[in-house]
C-alpha cells in the first residue's frame, strides 16, 4: 500500500518516524520541509507534489487547525480532486466536529473514505508509539486502518460514525485544560499563604490533588520552563468547540466557562506561544507571587515578584 504522512510537527514527526520504521518509502511532506532531512535518511520520500501525495492508497494528516485541514484537502491544490475513488484519509489532526462531518460528506461524495483519528499524549509517547487514538467513521474501514495506527498508537478505540473520535478527545481535552486552570489558580495562592511551592507541589503529585496536568506542568513550573507543552494559543480551539457544541445542545458548563476565562487572560497577557503551565503567571502576577523552586524565606514563603 502506497502511504503518505501529511503535517511533521511536534506530534506528526515522531509519529511519522514510527510508521516509516515498518513501511521504508512513505512520503512525507510539511510546510516548513525542516523535518525532510532527518526523515529522509532513515527512508522517507520527502515531496511537495500535490499529485503524488494525492496518488497514495492511504493518507495520514496531522495538521494544526480547521483552516489547514480544510485547504488541505479542498482548496485550489487540494488533494481530493486528485484522489482516487477507493482511497482512504486517516485526518489525525485535532479539529472541530463540525468540520470533521463536513470533510466526510465531501469525500465520500468523491468515493473517498475518511476516518477522524485525532490522538492524545504529549510529544513524548508520540516518540514512544504509546498515544491513545480515537477514531470515527465506517467500522470496516477502522479495522483496515488500525494495523497502521498501531505503529504510532498503543491504545486505539473505534468510537462510532464520523466525527465521534474527535468528540471524544474534546471530551478528554476539556477536562485535561480544566485541570491546568485549575493549577493555574489555586498554587500561587499557597505561596500566598506562606507556603512552600515545592513542598505544595510533593504533596500535590502525591496526593489526592494529583492529576496527568499537575504530574506533567508541575515539575516544568517550578523550574520555570513554558515550553514544554502544545501552545496555549493553538489549545484554546478546543474550549472554542467545547463553548460551541454547549451553545448548540443547551447544556451548561460553568467549570469550563470559567476556565476559559483563564486562558483567554494568558493569551492576552501575551503568554500564547508558551505552554498551558504558563497560566500560572496570570495569577502570580495578580497575587505578587511565584510558584517556584526557590528556597523560602524567613517568613516560610518563597521569593514575590519583584
Amino acid at each position: 500500500m502506497k502511504m503518505a504522512f501529511i503535517g511533521l510537527g511536534q506530534m506528526g514527526r515522531p509519529m511519522a518516524i514510527n510508521l516509516l520504521r515498518s513501511h521504508p518509502g512513505l512520503l512525507v511532506n510539511t510546510a516548513s520541509g525542516r523535518a525532510y532531512a532527518e526523515l529522509e535518511r532513515l527512508g522517507a520520500i520527502a515531496t511537495d507534489d500535490r499529485r503524488a501525495l494525492a496518488d497514495c492508497d492511504l493518507v495520514f494528516l496531522s495538521l494544526p487547525d480547521d483552516e489547514v485541514v480544510d485547504h488541505f484537502l479542498f482548496g485550489a491544490e487540494g488533494l481530493a480532486q486528485w484522489m482516487r475513488p477507493g482511497s482512504i484519509v486517516v485526518d489525525t489532526s485535532t479539529i472541530s466536529y463540525a468540520l470533521t462531518v463536513s470533510i466526510e460528506a465531501k469525500l465520500a461524495a468523491l468515493g473517498i473514505h475518511f476516518l477522524d483519528a485525532p490522538v492524545s499524549g504529549m510529544a513524548s509517547r508520540a516518540v514512544d508509539g504509546t498515544l491513545t487514538a480515537m477514531c470515527g467513521g465506517n467500522e470496516q474501514v477502522f479495522n483496515e486502518v488500525a494495523p497502521y495506527l498501531e505503529k504510532m498508537a498503543s491504545n486505539i478505540l473505534y468510537m462510532g460514525a464520523a466525527g465521534a473520535g474527535q468528540l471524544a478527545k474534546l471530551i478528554n481535552q476539556l477536562l485535561f485544560d480544566i485541570n491546568c486552570a485549575a493549577i493555574a489558580e489555586i498554587l500561587p495562592m499557597a505561596v500566598k499563604l506562606g507556603l512552600n511551592a515545592e513542598k505544595v507541589a510533593a504533596i500535590v503529585n502525591s496526593g489526592t490533588g494529583r492529576s496527568y496536568a499537575s504530574e506533567f506542568f508541575v515539575p516544568h513550573i517550578l523550574a520555570g520552563q513554558f515550553s514544554s507543552g502544545y501552545p496555549l494559543k493553538h489549545a484554546y480551539k478546543d474550549l472554542v468547540s467545547g463553548a460551541g457544541l454547549s451553545t448548540k445542545m443547551g447544556i451548561p458548563l460553568p467549570v469550563l466557562s470559567a476556565a476559559t476565562a483563564t486562558y483567554q487572560t494568558a493569551v492576552l497577557q501575551g503568554h500564547g506561544d508558551s505552554d498551558k503551565g504558563a497560566m500560572i503567571k496570570v495569577y502570580e502576577r495578580l497575587l505578587g507571587v511565584e510558584f517556584r523552586a526557590t528556597a523560602p524565606s524567613a517568613g516560610g514563603s518563597t521569593a514575590h515578584l519583584q
